[in-house]
């Protein structure tokens, strides 16, 4: 491409020529004319973003291109014809197209698969509530009869309890006090 360029600028100027002689010889010297650089940020890393942006892309869009060139056509969507007795078709042989057979035999999950999952879900949070259900009234027949250590019952280390005796016997020991 440089040399379209150069051989345009030499061409323009073989073509047109000055009409006054005087001007072609006359030698102009600019060595003071204040030609300054201007001094403005690099695009060396936005070129770079776009040549990898455009080779990446390329990398992945040129395979799936093809891919999906070759199977539409060499394979072509499927034909409908009548299922054999006793077969059941398999979730991913309802779909036309040989791609989304495809991702709906290897990527995807099946309807079934879903409504299980789903269906899972729900019993597992029906059994959680049963739990809280069952947690709520064994606390609230705990705090109503009061008979029983669990939700209700702070224990206490009985070292505690043998040093507060202690201190009871001996001021009733050095008063004469009882203390109960």
């Amino acid at each position: 491409m440089p040399g379209w360029s150069s051989l345009g600028g030499s061409l323009l100027r073989t073509l047109v020529k000055p009409s006054n002689s005087q001007f072609s010889k006359t030698i102009v010297r600019s060595m003071s004319g204040h030609r300054t650089m201007p001094i403005q940020p690099s695009r060396w890393q936005y070129q770079k973003f776009k040549d990898l942006l455009h080779f990446y892309f390329l990398v992945g869009a040129i395979p799936v291109t093809c891919l999906i060139f070759y199977t539409n056509v060499f394979i072509g969507p499927a034909k409908l014809a009548e299922i054999p007795e006793g077969y059941e078709p398999k979730h991913w042989e309802y779909y036309k197209h040989p791609i989304t057979r495809f991702l709906a035999r290897y990527v995807f999950t099946s309807h079934q698969q879903e409504y299980e999952k789903y269906m899972h879900l729900v019993y597992e949070e029906d059994e959680k509530m049963k739990i809280r259900a069952l947690e709520k009234k064994v606390r609230d027949l705990m705090e109503e009869r009061a008979d029983y250590q669990a939700y209700y019952y702070k224990p206490i280390s009985g070292k505690y309890v043998r040093q507060a005796k202690r201190q009871r016997e001996a001021i009733e020991e050095t008063s004469g006090i009882s203390i109960d």
